[in-house]
């Protein structure tokens, strides 16, 4: 939800009278039954149904005659061709719309991979151009950062809520930046301000858990996963959520590796050496300068706000080690990437569990994750894997799923805890003591990384703790004798 409120920021700087909807609830999902084609998923019936309660609410609680809905709003959003429902959800929409009551309410999309070659026709209400799509990248990636900051810090929080009210500070100030204009770095210094002013306690042992599934699925936060998020905080663990800077550089790598299989294809493409009419040289530069300058901007706001230490993920090697267990080829869902990063989160240690979540009847991603991950499981032992469905109701049977295998999860983050007790010599009581006075108070410090556990990590991150706590035992044992 940061990212929509600071998109609709990012679009009144550029002039454009916008509002955006709630975080679809399960009342949008009644709409979305009731007015949608059967068999659609979760995404389907929440994103339409979302869009007619709203029109509903501006009818019957604004008093708006739906003339004048229809003549004075549209609605815009992100589209593609997809090889599941996702490509037809423009359809959907103006089905649903016309049984509603709506019929010649105007839907608009820009599709995710056309970048500045949008479509749009010559009476289009938004020009898409080079300031549009540069003032939704920067709203995008200011959103992942907060995000990340949030859930690094909210689950080690000593004043429960400090985090929330710093959060709504920081957006109101990036919001205020984007409608106006104005530069970012003082909006951004004063939230570093904000959130490093939020007390910390990262001595207590909580699993770290990474969200990965179908992109609607592990981004909403709402009744369309359960709140997954806000319940797996609540039930101890601190949470890993996926970047939407992650599925541009996704949709970039995708666009450089099909270009280099195609460009060498002798009469392919009605060229002699395939793409015909394109440079394909000069596309693969253009991809690369795009994945570079996406990375550039994405560090130095996120350097400047106070996340440090936070690595995008490397799209080349996610593909390399998925690359044996499932084709680079196919799209659907996540594509390769659930399965290459289940595989990173256990080589490298890098989360105590995964969950991968998905709508009922998500065929790209379900074939994934209750098909090839079953293999990885079994390749990699030490993986803890856990695939849900969301259907909108089920809510206990989910959460009684989680609590089982997060109890697993706990347990592998307080043996790792422990291992680095020993490796430094450390009791838990000394570790509290010294903790209170080293900077890893600081709600925007980040220990270096070795284990999953963030406890653990901070451990790992005492240097010179070793010597100095045995010099002290010793003293107390000379004037015990």
């Amino acid at each position: 939800m940061a990212h929509d409120y600071l998109i609709e920021g990012a679009l009144q700087g550029l002039g454009y009278r916008v509002e955006h909807l709630d975080c679809p609830d399960n009342e949008s999902l009644r709409y979305g039954k009731e007015f949608g084609n059967r068999g659609q998923c979760n995404p389907t019936y929440f994103t339409d149904g979302n869009l007619i309660k709203h029109l509903h609410y501006l009818h019957e609680v604004e008093g708006k005659s739906k003339e004048e809905i229809i003549r004075n709003y549209l609605f815009i959003t992100s589209g593609s061709c997809g090889p599941c429902r996702f490509g037809t959800y423009v359809t959907e929409y103006r089905k649903a719309l016309r049984d509603a009551g709506f019929d010649g309410f105007r839907v608009l999309l820009f599709q995710q991979t056309d970048g500045l070659k949008q479509a749009t026709g010559g009476e289009c209400a938004l020009k898409l151009n080079t300031s549009f799509f540069l003032s939704f990248l920067k709203a995008v990636l200011l959103g992942d950062i907060l995000n990340a900051l949030a859930y690094r810090i909210r689950p080690y929080e000593v004043a429960a809520g400090s985090t929330d009210a710093a959060l709504e500070r920081c957006k109101q100030y990036l919001y205020e930046a984007l409608s106006r204009r104005k530069r970012l770095r003082p909006a951004l210094i004063r939230c570093r301000k904000e959130l490093q002013a939020v007390q910390v306690d990262r001595t207590q042992v909580k699993p770290k858990v990474s969200i990965i599934g179908e992109f609607w699925a592990m981004t909403t936060e709402g009744d369309g996963n359960y709140q997954l998020q806000r319940f797996l905080e609540t039930e101890g663990a601190e949470v890993e959520v996926q970047s939407v800077t992650a599925w541009i550089l996704f949709l970039i790598w995708s666009g450089r590796f099909d270009t280099l299989r195609r460009m060498n294809l002798r009469e392919a493409d009605s060229g002699k050496y395939g793409l015909k009419g394109k440079n394909p040289a000069l596309r693969l530069r253009m991809l690369w300068l795009a994945d570079r300058v996406l990375r550039g901007m994405f560090q130095r706001y996120a350097k400047t706000m106070g996340l440090y230490h936070y690595h995008l993920p490397d799209m080349e090697e996610i593909a390399r080690v998925a690359h044996e267990h499932y084709n680079n080829h196919l799209r659907g869902g996540e594509g390769h990437m659930e399965v290459g990063k289940l595989i990173l989160n256990v080589v490298k240690r890098k989360v105590n569990m995964t969950i991968s979540v998905k709508p009922f009847g998500c065929m790209p991603s379900s074939g994934v994750s209750d098909g090839v991950q079953s293999l990885i499981t079994e390749k990699y032992p030490d993986a803890i894997f856990l695939p849900i469905e969301t259907t909108g109701d089920g809510a206990v049977n989910v959460y009684s799923r989680i609590q089982m295998m997060l109890f697993k999860a706990k347990q592998a983050a307080q043996k790792e805890f422990e291992e680095a007790l020993m490796k430094k010599g450390l009791t838990v009581q000394q570790l509290v003591k010294a903790a209170g006075r080293s900077k890893i108070t600081n709600s925007l410090h980040t220990s270096r990384h070795v284990v999953a556990c963030t406890a653990a990590n901070v451990i790992y991150g005492m240097r010179g703790m070793p010597n100095r706590f045995t010099f002290h035992r010793n003293k107390e044992e000379i004037q015990g004798v």
